[in-house]
């Protein structure tokens, strides 16, 4: 399920603005079309996770969604001027974005053992990443003009296959219902019960916002590093392969979350993925003439992603009552694939032009604002992220455990 859930992604993503700009489209045209999946992120808390969390089971659900999405995907390949393709964007948006809060609670409710098991079903999503985006990457090198715009334009087809195979497979998944409390008194709206639970308790507000940030900086390294490496003088073709580092780090990484969640606890296994941003982004500012040590600090990728991001994800699955779990998913995912990536776009790419001068960045100064916010955040999490032990306080139904 996790392969071809990020396989799909995998495979139109890091290709799909060579195309865009080979059809023409403007530069707000392609900005809208990249935030469809922001705007899926938050549609998905009050449609796609309230259903599941409500109405549907979880399997028929992701079913549904890849085959609506998987065609609208299939539709991209059709399609070359602005209105239609970016109506067929957001509708595989809308589909797609909620099923990775489904596939997370769908894994979770069927684990015997979701903080040592998770990291290890979870990897599978990395590696149907590496497998649509590397050979996609690899076959169109050397293909150039109308040829290679052509040669571009079967991601869709690619990607929108994968989906219709994960539509079929999902029938196969284990049979998950919707979950209820006990005695009958769920919330009809679960995104609204997630929320008064998510306000109910200060250590979730703390990891909300430190989410926010922490989700700012991740999406702000995918804006920046390209044009770093590139200014530092790798070659265009090897950009890709270096930050490509970071995703086999995060196999590794997946495999190993289980046993450092079990010894390290929430709060440190997470403060540790920000730090991993800190960490990467001050080589980047302090070392950047060093191109080894920027290549070798990639790896710390698949730190910052699963010693947080995945680990969020276990969390947040052990700290809400089980029947707002998927909407809660959702709630987090607002962060991460939405508004932090806006937040990153708002911030960082005026901040790279104020700081860019006869078309040189000055990346030693811009670095160091994510480094400075990845230790901002850090400390708010040691210092305030308290999560109460086992039956205490306001998680008592849901069995925090600190």
């Amino acid at each position: 399920m996790m392969v071809l859930q990020f396989f799909i992604w995998g495979a139109w993503l890091p290709l799909v603005w060579s195309y865009l700009a080979g059809l023409g489209f403007t530069g707000a045209q392609i900005a809208w079309i990249g935030s469809a999946f922001a705007i899926a992120s938050i549609l998905a808390i009050f449609v796609g996770n309230q259903f599941v969390d409500r109405t549907f089971s979880a399997e028929r659900f992701m079913a549904g969604s890849h085959l609506v999405g998987g065609l609208a995907m299939l539709g991209l390949y059709f399609v070359d001027s602005f209105w239609p393709f970016f109506a067929l964007m957001l509708l595989h948006s809308i589909c797609y974005v909620p099923t990775i809060s489904v596939a997370n609670s769908l894994a979770f409710t069927h684990l015997k053992d979701a903080q040592r098991q998770f990291g290890l079903v979870r990897m599978g999503g990395t590696v149907g990443w590496i497998l649509a985006s590397w050979p996609l990457y690899y076959v169109l090198q050397g293909v150039e003009g109308t040829a290679l715009q052509h040669a571009l334009s079967t991601i869709f087809l690619v990607a929108g296959a994968a989906s219709l195979a994960l539509a079929l497979f999902s029938l196969a998944l284990p049979h998950t219902p919707p979950r209820s409390v006990s005695g009958g008194a769920a919330e009809r709206l679960a995104w609204r019960e997630a929320v008064k639970f998510l306000c109910s308790a200060p250590f979730l507000i703390v990891l909300f916002i430190v989410t926010f940030v922490d989700a700012t900086i991740h999406n702000s390294y995918f804006l920046l590093a390209g044009g770093f490496l590139g200014q530092i003088g790798v070659k265009p073709e090897n950009i890709m392969p270096i930050m490509s580092i970071g995703q086999v780090a995060e196999i590794l990484t997946m495999a190993a979350l289980g046993f450092c969640l079990k010894r390290l606890g929430w709060r440190w296994t997470m403060t540790i993925g920000i730090l991993g941003h800190a960490a990467r982004f001050l080589v980047f500012a302090l070392f950047s003439d060093r191109i080894p040590a920027i290549v070798a600090v990639q790896i710390l990728h698949g730190i910052c992603y699963a010693f947080y991001f995945a680990t969020l994800y276990i969390f947040i699955d052990v700290a809400f009552p089980k029947d707002v779990r998927t909407s809660a998913q959702g709630l987090f995912n607002l962060l991460i694939l939405g508004l932090g990536d806006l937040a990153a776009k708002w911030l960082f790419i005026p901040l790279q032009a104020s700081l860019t001068h006869d078309g040189a960045v000055e990346f030693q100064r811009l670095f160091l604002v994510p480094a400075g916010l990845a230790l901002a955040a850090a400390a708010l999490l040691l210092i305030a992220f308290h999560p109460p032990a086992k039956g205490e306080g306001a998680t008592k139904s849901a069995g925090v455990v600190g």
